[in-house]
């Protein structure tokens, strides 16, 4: 465990010091990202100037689910930008994955620390900015249960995302380039868990909570946050189920990966 920890460090040491040759380019692209993602939100606040609400929800509501769709989404694109299906799929074409397993070290965490995206620290601060205007305008009643829990529900949107990343990366050891359907639970589904569920048709809604259990890691835990009212009228328990749902679907995307790596075919490039 101490050697794979070691060696992890490392891997991601090297990639900081090598993005960080270039910093003016570097921190332009955050600036950029910044800059290019604020004006989506703000389009977001003019809307709210007109009517006020969406569903129900007010501004700073909607800026609590956002700011942590956001934040999460962006540790984990920094975490596991190696597992990106777009990149990784890359690779499987290309041959370059065929000499990791010739390396005597862990597949996983050679591709875990195979990328260390810095730039995506715009994406990050974007979200701590978003939801520290949440928590400016929510008025969010706090309890030691909610300061406690909170980091808990951002640890498992992190494992949700990043076991979304893995499930992609594997299947291209099947169909080499990437599927744009992933996109849509990945990119797509940040987008959708940014609003409130209950303005989604019921059989996206559905697939969201029951398929893809994306609104057990975000929304119901925001109704917790926010004392707010289940329209759906789920158990009392819903809301608190984000801690065991997030670990768990990294744990199966982790088990899939496995399954793809002994059945794995080089493409021969």
């Amino acid at each position: 465990m101490w050697f794979a920890l070691q060696l992890y460090r490392r891997l991601i040491d090297l990639q900081i010091r090598a993005q960080l040759q270039y910093r003016a380019a570097f921190f332009l692209e955050i600036v950029a990202t910044v800059v290019t993602i604020f004006s989506f939100f703000g389009a977001l606040v003019l809307v709210f100037q007109r009517f006020g609400s969406l569903g129900g929800w007010r501004l700073g509501e909607i800026a609590f689910l956002w700011g942590m769709v956001e934040l999460s989404f962006g540790l984990m694109d920094m975490i596991f930008s190696g597992f990106d299906p777009a990149d990784f799929g890359q690779q499987v074409r290309r041959g370059s994955f065929d000499q990791l397993l010739l390396r005597p070290a862990s597949i996983t965490l050679q591709v875990l620390g195979s990328k260390f995206v810095l730039r995506r620290l715009g994406r990050i601060i974007q979200g701590i900015v978003i939801f520290g205007l949440a928590l400016y305008l929510a008025d969010i009643q706090w309890s030691w249960a909610k300061l406690v829990y909170l980091p808990l529900v951002i640890a498992s949107l992190i494992c949700f995302f990043g076991g979304l990343f893995i499930v992609g990366a594997t299947i291209t050891f099947w169909t080499v380039e990437s599927i744009e359907v992933i996109n849509i639970f990945t990119y797509g589904g940040s987008e959708l868990m940014a609003y409130p569920m209950h303005i989604y048709p019921d059989w996206l809604r559905r697939l969201f909570t029951y398929i893809i259990p994306a609104a057990l890691l975000n929304y119901y835990p925001a109704l917790f946050f926010l004392d707010k009212a289940d329209p759906f009228r789920l158990p009392g328990f819903v809301p608190f189920l984000a801690p065991l749902v997030g670990p768990a679907l990294l744990a199966l995307a982790l088990a899939f990966w496995r399954y793809g790596i002994n059945h794995y075919q080089s493409t021969g490039s």
